[in-house]
């Protein structure tokens, strides 16, 4: 469904792509179907839009095949939305918009991997206790195989790294940016306590945007006993609006440490992660 009173350039990418999703309803309906809520009355809660708005939104968004519904309920007919691939291809966009707000809008423009405890992002991590994660968040990991985010274990231990020097080099930058340096030391540090998370019950997955090559590599190197995953579509990141930086032309994760249990709950976070050996220690407690 495109907007009448909008005529964009027929051979413009970006004013073709407006007339899709330039609403800023649109986009927020996506983000929120990206984190899971995936019903006409969930939607309408976390939006505070009128039923008839987020119907024509809805609708829009199907038409371009942005979105579809399936039936969960029959007398009366319920429905379930949920994002085509056209729309997960959209998650880049949204996590991008995100982070340039985190930085420009929302902070002082400065490029940083972390943030203080009262700064935005910061407050939204800290959100995510008692939220679900969504179902069926499956990533590439070093086991070989796709792993969902979250183990049938008691507890699990999921930490987000920017990026390891090993295999692919850092760029130049990386140095200079607070919080990126010490995702080597953070992953052996969980590999040093790996025998004491699996005797408690928990399971420890790292995370981080690095393809999946390069984190085999980087687990075989090291020896790390821990599955990373390998979030490069930003599902992950964007299910749970986790902080992001661009650097060497890619979204790197925020370092942060969250506790999950088998219920798919957060019951705890860590952001920002300041000292990391303390919060291997805090993880394991």
């Amino acid at each position: 469904m495109r907007r009448s009173s909008f005529s964009p350039d027929p051979d413009c990418a970006v004013a073709q792509s407006l007339a899709v999703v330039g609403d800023p309803w649109e986009l927020l309906i996506v983000r929120d179907l990206a984190r899971g809520l995936d019903r006409f009355d969930l939607l309408a809660d976390s939006l505070r839009i009128s039923r008839k708005v987020l119907t024509e939104r809805l609708v829009g968004l199907m038409d371009s095949g942005v979105v579809e519904r399936t039936a969960y309920q029959e007398r009366p007919t319920r429905y379930a939305y949920r994002l085509t691939a056209r729309g997960q291809a959209l998650l880049p966009v949204l996590v991008a918009l995100q982070d340039w707000g985190d930085r420009w809008v929302l902070g002082d423009g400065e490029l940083t991997g972390t943030n203080a405890p009262a700064e935005a992002p910061a407050q939204r991590v800290h959100e995510l206790v008692g939220r679900r994660v969504p179902e069926a968040l499956r990533l590439p990991s070093t086991t070989g195989e796709p792993l969902d985010v979250i183990s049938e274990a008691r507890l699990t231990v999921l930490f987000g790294f920017p990026a390891t020097g090993r295999p692919t080099r850092l760029p130049d930058e990386w140095a200079d940016i607070a919080g990126t340096v010490g995702c080597t030391l953070e992953n052996k540090l969980f590999t040093e306590r790996y025998d004491d998370f699996r005797a408690a019950g928990i399971a420890v997955h790292g995370v981080s945007t690095q393809r999946p090559d390069e984190q085999r590599t980087f687990a075989e190197l090291e020896q790390i006993k821990h599955p990373l995953l390998s979030d490069t579509d930003l599902r992950l990141t964007a299910a749970l609006r986790l902080p992001t930086f661009r650097s060497g032309g890619l979204e790197r994760l925020k370092r942060f440490v969250l506790v999950i249990g088998a219920d798919r709950v957060v019951r705890a976070v860590r952001y920002p992660v300041t000292d990391i050996p303390e919060a291997v220690e805090w993880a394991l407690r």
